[in-house]
């Protein structure tokens, strides 16, 4: 058959963008290169130049720096079409990544549609409020359990009247316990308005300072 027909030639797999975009990068970085270069001649003959007289040797420099910035501007034309595909490559790239990556929501989404509907069906409404029922029941019979264990037995009754003369005459033995009133009667001395008097010394017949036990004083 393949002698008939010929052989089939392989299939080439799609051109993938990324690559395309890191070959159009990689393209306009090496004619930036170049100009860097083309900008560092550029400077030199500017530098010749503004030390060089009018003449024909300037004009020959001149004429260098012209070419070189005609090339120059040439590389920059070329390395700004090439970011410019780039940029619009990757404004492409990231259209279809968004649109898959909307296709792959949509889908677990779908998914999770398909699970809860499964999973809802293993739901029994009426057994869900019966349990409800069945708990509040419970509920309802332990309070009265517990209402029931903490009767009181034996307690003497108290009506009203006498549960309002216990409570005054409990207030009025707080307020006897602090009463403060036995403070007033308390007698407080007078507070001395001028300093207290040194005593004088005693004296003998003889005019001599004696001490309290009648011995004469000896001056210090």
């Amino acid at each position: 058959m393949n002698r008939l027909f010929g052989k089939k030639k392989p299939t080439e797999p799609p051109p993938n963008l990324n690559d395309i975009i890191t070959g159009v990068d990689t393209k306009a970085d090496s004619i930036e290169s170049k100009m860097a270069k083309l900008d560092a001649e550029l400077r030199k003959y500017k530098d010749q130049m503004a030390k060089m007289r009018e003449g024909p040797a300037k004009n020959s420099v001149k004429q260098k720096a012209m070419r070189v910035l005609k090339q120059r501007k040439m590389y920059e034309q070329q390395a700004g079409n090439l970011r410019q595909q780039a940029f619009n490559m990757e404004q492409a790239n990231f259209a279809v990544q968004t649109m898959k990556d909307t296709q792959s929501t949509v889908v677990a989404m779908k998914e999770g549609v398909k699970s809860m509907n499964k999973e809802f069906k293993k739901i029994n409404i009426d057994e869900i409020e019966d349990l409800q029922d069945e708990m509040a029941d419970m509920l309802e019979l332990t309070d009265e359990v517990q209402e029931a264990l903490g009767r009181s037995y034996g307690m003497p009754d108290v009506d009203e009247d006498e549960l309002a003369a216990e409570l005054e005459a409990l207030g009025d033995e707080i307020a006897a316990d602090t009463d403060t009133s036995y403070l007033d009667e308390a007698v407080i001395p007078p507070t001395p308005d001028k300093e207290p008097q040194q005593p004088q010394p005693q004296k003998n017949k003889d005019g001599v300072a004696v001490d309290e036990f009648g011995l004469p004083q000896i001056p210090a």
